[in-house]
């Protein structure tokens, strides 16, 4: 998945995609811990006080199956 750096005031930002959000609660003020893996040119986003959400290969690489139809 892919997001856009965006000005915000004198910083700069990224938005959390609202799938994500909504799939984990994610809700204003939560706290997130920032991780700096700078021999890997890495930022990790830790969020806490949300559920855990396990991830599948094919979302990870931005695949998405299509639903089967019905046959009758």
């Amino acid at each position: 998945m892919k997001q856009r750096v965006m000005k915000i005031g004198n910083s700069l930002g990224v938005t959390v995609p609202a799938d994500f959000v909504k799939a984990v609660g994610i809700r204003p003020g939560d706290t997130v811990e920032v991780k700096k893996r700078v021999d890997q040119n890495q930022l990790v986003y830790k969020f806490f006080g949300i559920q855990q959400l396990l991830i599948a290969s094919d979302i990870l690489r931005g695949t998405k199956k299509k639903p089967k139809k019905n046959l009758k």
